[in-house]
């Protein structure tokens, strides 16, 4: 049994290095004596797949952000069919309406592969909600391009297109401000895509290949790079 097992995840956690803090958005918008100072309580730590960072019914603690990995937000599968909210890429920040609320999570948050998680304690996220607007910003920001991204996935899960429901997973993976550190290039495995599809990987990899012949991606080894996202976004809605 690997630690990652037994040992909870903020036991394993430590200080974040230069490149970590390089690499989360927000802390650039903060002075930079707030920033020095919150650069000191950000916690980082690996996580194992299919550990879990939040899990439904617990109180929140830290404010998380992927730095490296992919993760996968669902809900209890043991009481109905499992639904996946959406897939977590490097740069995506989460959670803020729960921390918000001070209330339980009402989903769960995986690993699906080996990943490098942040995470500010939720004392500090209200300090600067309280002290920083450009904060707040951010924040607000955040909440209003994470409602678009859920009343968009919910009208693609309507459908019965796999190929839609594919291009809707990559365009909100693909999305730029949600999640910065994608860039045009996606590091994501066809049965990790599928995991967050709900789809055979065989079908996934059919879908991802249709996409491919209208050019508006390239697979590529080890990922799937976005040659034309507004096409992308389009052809969710054309299905």
């Amino acid at each position: 049994m690997s630690e990652a097992a037994v040992t909870p995840l903020h036991r394993r956690a430590r200080e974040a290095t230069a490149a970590e803090l390089a690499g989360i958005p927000w802390l650039e918008v903060l002075e930079a004596s707030e920033r020095e100072r919150v650069a000191g309580e950000i916690r980082v730590a690996d996580a194992a797949p299919g550990e879990l960072l939040c899990r439904i019914g617990r109180p929140p603690t830290y404010w998380f952000g992927v730095v490296d990995g992919l993760l996968k937000m669902n809900n209890d599968s043991s009481h109905g069919t499992p639904i996946t909210f959406t897939g977590l890429p490097p740069g995506a920040w989460f959670g803020e309406g729960t921390l918000l609320k001070r209330e339980p999570y009402r989903y769960n948050v995986q690993a699906l592969r080996r990943s490098v998680v942040a995470g500010l304690p939720i004392e500090s996220f209200h300090r600067l909600l309280d002290n920083s607007i450009p904060f707040n910003r951010f924040v607000m920001r955040q909440l209003n391009e994470r409602l678009g991204q859920f009343i968009a996935a919910r009208e693609i899960d309507r459908l019965n297109d796999p190929d839609a429901r594919v291009a809707r997973s990559l365009a909100s993976l693909f999305h730029p401000l949600l999640y910065p550190g994608v860039g045009s290039m996606l590091r994501i495995t066809q049965q990790e895509l599928g995991m967050l599809v709900g789809l055979s990987r065989q079908r996934v990899n059919q879908a991802l290949h249709t996409l491919q012949d209208r050019g508006l991606i390239r697979i590529e080894y080890g990922g799937v790079r976005v040659l034309d996202l507004p096409g992308l976004q389009r052809e969710v809605f054309s299905a």
